[in-house]
């Protein structure tokens, strides 16, 4: 019998879906696994190339013309078999290639360099000794032969040798240097006793060692440094009684330790919420619940109940949220429920956190993650539980390929574990209520907050009165005053514009120039912490321009308002007041967003200014007033889900006003007080919205009536990727039935991005047997394209045609 492997080969030019069989070599054949990534030779040119094992199987002949596999990548499978099935299922929902879905899957620290280090658990195990040579450790690489590999799995499989990966270039395994004690109390006892009066220092050593072997049997150096020199300790290395070497350290990404919280008595809408819940984890039944609860209405204490339950039957549990915003909240509440058991993945940690954290998942030491998007890849086994707060939110879809819905792959690995899904939201998404009112979702809903508060009082200000009254254009007269009367009460005020920046645009007032970006079809933001302008699409910067660079007039100004400028109003308006600005400009540095909440949450601020990241999950007690500067930021986007997010964004924000025992109020300003989705937002009224919004979608024939994908086609002359579009649609035509519609070609809203003209089509459809398999042969078929500068992307079900 021959050993074959399959492998999916990283081959950058032309990715391809299909797997290539390799032999695996006789030394190899104990050692390779599905799951784990090897060195292959591919092409005429035998160039190497890493790729992954998918599956192993056996042949009766020799194979003729197959390569070997070269070398090993890991010495264990870094992916579990659901993880390598979830990859097959990612690349054909998403259109995507099955390489890519991998390193997807990964964190962004395993695609690195790697050193292979193998360590010494067992110093006394057969066939150790040949290969250690009295080290503890031992670096994998080229230099062993296949036979000694080999070897090194069987002691692993024995539990004599653990592996460990240090990656180069982005993180490595965190170390110390430690003493480790070799020695009982006793015995360091008995041998200070046996030492003359002239070694006070080696007496000194061995009576403090003695002390502290009940509590530890490492201790690191800089502890006793302070007492003992480096002589003392080499000295007691050299008579074996303690042992100096580099100890892993793992980098701590958790709260500060706290009290384990006990759960909270529950309210009877709560209590029936966890019931349903538990009742189908205990059964290992795969369902999906949609909690719908107010806000302050106690989501978070039915995950963390329901979680507490599945731990009571050693399975784990996954948390989502949509922002890194949200973690810290969140994280400090799970751990005061779950301590040490918590792991937590984002991309605000550094490399190596993301590294430690994600090998103490695969470890088994941690049983609860919480993290965003890319968490629900999280190596965990045996799921008993997947929650997704906030699941209305667009921050759960990738952008880039895959262009995945954390929701879809969350309720696809519950499948495979048999296990409930929960989706959290004071605004569930069109498409998931749609799904609850079929039956396909269980709805659970908790109609009232926890502490019996009523809703906060929502007042809409016509903002056009403003302009006739001739006023700020920033602040109505009713929401300064109101701000006035909590710094005088000593309260709390969130204000929210989603617009970051100092103004929308610069705009020359004698020609009516406007300084664009030269690589986007949009105009350049002023920040004036920077003293510059800037592009929120491709990161272009360029001075403030003093004079206009069409006809040189000074009178160059600014126009529109962000965030940066609301909070120089603010200071200017309330300038005993203490403001805390939130947005990616003061949230780019590790722990910024900890760091602020934290300020805020202790009273250090008055008023915390920022965009849509502070309008969800906080949970502060002495906010009385919410103040939305502009609602209207979003209701002008050619798109049809404006009215839906607007809705969501204004409901959310507002409930953060009054949730503790203080009366909430709520001021938003706005141009169009009569849009429909800014009354419903103030009356808090979710049930009216769906309905008035889903009659809409109908008589347009929009999701959740209807499925729709777009392929869109990118290049950077414009010609180029109107030709291409249209291509695109000559090929779609015909797979496509009468029911189907077709929108476009047409150029994006915003046609050029990065330097690249953006041509799209829209296809909307309830069923097109042949679409997909049209769409997976495009896939492969464009590649050649890529060395023409023509991209070809398509995106299931888009959040945005932007």
């Amino acid at each position: 019998m021959f050993n074959i492997a399959e492998v999916i080969v990283d081959v950058p030019a032309m990715q391809t879906n299909k797997p290539f069989d390799y032999e695996i070599p006789m030394a190899l054949a104990t050692v390779v696994q599905p799951g784990m990534r090897v060195l292959v030779g591919f092409g005429k040119g035998d160039r190497t190339l890493q790729g992954f094992v998918i599956n192993l199987k056996t042949l009766a002949k020799a194979p003729t013309g197959l390569k070997a596999i070269k070398d090993v990548v890991d010495l264990e499978p870094i992916l579990s078999p659901e993880l390598l099935d979830l990859s097959s299922w990612l690349a054909q929902t998403t259109y995507a290639f099955q390489i890519t879905c991998l390193q997807t899957i990964l964190p962004g620290v395993m695609r690195g360099d790697y050193e292979k280090i193998a360590y010494l658990v067992t110093p006394d195990a057969p066939e150790a000794a040949a290969l250690f040579h009295d080290k503890k450790a031992l670096t994998v690489d080229n230099q062993l032969t296949n036979a000694q590999l080999t070897t090194l799995v069987r002691l692993k499989n024995s539990g004599a040798v653990r592996f460990e990966y240090q990656v180069h270039n982005k993180a490595r395994i965190k170390t110390r240097q430690a003493v480790i004690l070799n020695k009982t109390a006793a015995q360091y006892t008995q041998q200070a006793a046996t030492l003359p009066k002239k070694l006070q220092r080696q007496k000194a050593l061995l009576q403090y060692l003695a002390t502290q072997t009940a509590k530890t049997k490492v201790i690191f150096t800089k502890t006793l440094q302070a007492d003992f020199s480096a002589s003392v300790l080499k000295t007691a290395e050299k008579h074996d009684l303690i042992t100096i070497e580099a100890v892993e350290v793992k980098r701590r990404v958790l709260p500060a330790q706290t009290e384990i919280q006990a759960k909270q008595v529950l309210l009877p809408d709560q209590a029936k919420a966890v019931a349903a819940i538990d009742a189908a984890s205990t059964a290992e039944k795969q369902q999906v619940f949609l909690l719908e609860g107010v806000t302050g209405s106690g989501k978070t204490e039915v995950y963390l109940q329901t979680m507490a339950n599945v731990l009571t039957h050693q399975r784990t549990a996954l948390m989502l949220v949509p922002e890194i915003a949200l973690t810290p909240q969140m994280v400090q509440r799970v751990y005061q429920r779950f301590g040490d058991q918590v792991a937590v993945l984002h991309s605000g940690l550094s490399e190596g956190e993301k590294y430690d954290e994600w090998r103490r998942i695969k470890a088994g030491e941690a049983k609860v993650v919480v993290g965003a998007r890319s968490a629900v890849f999280a190596p965990l086994e045996n799921i008993g539980l997947i929650i997704m707060d906030e699941e209305h939110e667009s921050s759960y879809k990738q952008e880039d390929t895959p262009r995945y819905h954390a929701r879809d792959v969350a309720i696809h690995r519950a499948a495979y574990y048999h296990c409930p899904v929960v989706l959290g939201s004071a605004t569930p998404s069109l498409e998931s209520r749609a799904r609850a009112q079929k039956g396909v979702y269980q709805l659970l809903r908790l109609p009232k907050r926890v502490n019996q508060a009523p809703l906060p009082e929502v007042h809409i200000v016509d903002m056009r009165e403003n302009i006739q009254q001739n006023r700020n254009l920033d602040f109505s007269r009713s929401l300064a005053d109101a701000i006035t009367l909590r710094l005088a009460k000593k309260e709390q005020s969130v204000l929210m514009l989603n617009r970051r920046g100092f103004s929308s645009f610069v705009m020359c007032r004698d020609c009516g120039y406007v300084v664009k970006c030269p690589n986007c079809d949009i105009s350049l933001t002023l920040h004036v912490s920077s003293h510059s302008l800037k592009c929120h699409y491709c990161g272009h910067e360029e001075p403030i321009p003093k004079t206009c660079p069409n006809c040189q007039s000074r009178k160059i100004r600014y126009f529109g308002t962000g965030t940066e400028k609301i909070e120089q109003e603010l200071q200017h308006m309330y300038p005993e007041a203490k403001i805390i600005r939130m947005d990616v400009d003061t949230t780019r540095r590790k722990g910024a967003y900890e760091r602020l909440l934290k300020q805020f949450g202790q009273g250090d601020a008055d008023i915390l200014l920022g965009t849509q990241m502070i309008a969800k999950g906080l949970d502060f007690p002495n906010v009385t007033l919410v103040g939305v500067i502009n609602a209207d930021t979003a209701l002008g986007l050619p798109d049809f889900r404006a009215s839906e997010r607007t809705f969501q964004l204004l409901t959310q924000v507002a409930g953060r006003a009054g949730r503790g025992d203080k009366k909430g109020e709520v001021f938003v300003q706005t141009y169009n007080p009569d849009h429909y989705a800014i009354q419903l937002a103030k009356r808090h009224d979710y049930e009216h919205f769906f309905a008035t919004e889903m009659n809409i979608r109908h008589q347009g024939n929009y999701p959740p009536y209807y499925f729709t994908v777009q392929i869109s086609c990118s290049h950077p002359e414009e010609n180029q990727a109107a030709k291409a579009a249209y291509q695109m649609l000559k090929r779609l035509q015909p797979a496509l039935s009468a029911k189907a519609i077709v929108l476009g070609p047409t150029p994006r809203a915003i046609a050029r991005i990065k330097n690249r003209y953006y041509y799209q089509i829209i296809v909307k459809y309830k069923s097109e047997p042949k679409l997909a398999p049209l769409l997976a042969d495009i896939l492969q078929t464009t590649q050649r394209s890529f060395s023409k500068q023509l991209y070809i992307a398509i995106d299931r079900e888009p959040l945005q045609f932007m």
